[in-house]
């Protein structure tokens, strides 16, 4: 065994403690952290990180500034977070489109979310409704099954554009419902919903915080919406599962992730930043507010949920023929 001298080994006892709790203390950079967005200001994952980013940056004692930086469907953004230190520095919050739905389509991303990120927790989640014309002689998800079924081909759904949320939404209903019904994509939701409104097109699936407003304003109707569970903000409207489409679910969820790399202790203490936030009440009723209800999970039942989510739309893609545009 080899003997240490006594001045050594009385060094040795003084220094060990402090140098190993300087090795296990593990932080993120005393910087502002940048907490990274795909989209422009305004939008839902933009609207959603500002609500969050104070509380997140007072729980880990650092300042947290969004950064936007929009295009290609989020994968701008998540191409840049793949790509950072594995420091903590860079945060991404982004949603199924361009985590799970984008790469589930697109065989050539630059990316890939099972293995350059680490889900760190989720968020929140924003179903989209089914809405119809309002002439439409369907009432409830049962009759537009029973409708589409009687009438193969006639029936149009509209989508926000070819590969997004909102056409997978409608191909994943006519996959589980062995339904034949004519996608007629539009440059953007607004667009859909007008004529949807006009009476020109069936039925679409539009985001709940922009649909719900003119269901209750009687421009259209709504059948069910797109969540396992209902919505705080729509409680009196079913959901598809529910009423008769059983495993029917195509919400749009938001998470937060780091690249792949990043310490457990600076992901646990993410983890507990994000999740203590958003349990707080004016957290839920600012989400509620933009139509978003928190979701809570620990990194690896959000893990969970990311691979699922990934391996539904893949195969809904391959069933389908779909492919991103």
């Amino acid at each position: 065994m080899m003997k240490l001298n006594r001045r050594a080994a009385i060094a040795g006892l003084t220094a060990s403690p402090l140098a190993i709790a300087r090795a296990q203390t593990v932080d993120f950079p005393d910087r502002p952290l940048r907490l990274v967005v795909g989209f422009p200001p305004g939008g839902p994952n933009d609207l959603l990180a500002r609500v969050i980013a104070p509380g997140i940056g007072e729980r880990l004692g650092r300042t947290v500034v969004v950064e936007n930086k929009a295009g290609a469907n989020g994968e701008i953004a998540a191409s840049f977070t793949a790509k950072a230190p594995a420091d903590g520095s860079v945060i991404m919050l982004a949603s199924n489109g361009s985590t799970t739905v984008a790469p589930a389509l697109n065989k050539n991303m630059p990316y890939d979310v099972r293995t350059d990120f680490v889900a760190v927790v989720p968020v929140g989640i924003n179903p989209m409704l089914l809405v119809v014309r309002n002439d439409l002689p369907a009432r409830n998800v049962a009759e537009l099954l029973a409708l589409a079924r009687a009438q193969p081909g006639k029936l149009n759904g509209a989508s926000a554009g070819a590969g997004g949320a909102t056409h997978l939404a409608l191909e994943l209903f006519k996959s589980l419902g062995k339904l034949d019904i004519v996608h007629v994509p539009y440059k953007g939701g607004g667009p859909a919903m007008a004529d949807l409104m006009a009476g020109l097109v069936d039925i679409y699936f539009g985001g709940l915080s922009t649909a719900l407003p003119h269901v209750k304003a009687g421009k259209m109707r709504s059948l069910g919406q797109t969540s396992t569970v209902r919505s705080q903000a729509a409680p009196d409207i079913p959901t598809i599962a529910e009423s008769g489409l059983a495993g029917y679910e195509a919400a749009i969820s938001y998470g937060i992730f780091l690249p792949v790399g990043v310490p457990a202790a600076l992901v646990e203490k993410l983890h507990k930043a994000v999740d203590t936030t958003i349990r707080s009440p004016e957290i839920a009723k600012k989400f509620a507010d933009l139509g978003a209800d928190p979701q809570f999970g620990s990194p690896q039942e959000f893990a969970r949920y990311v691979a699922d989510d990934f391996a539904k739309w893949a195969r809904l893609a391959k069933e389908a023929g779909l492919k991103a545009e």
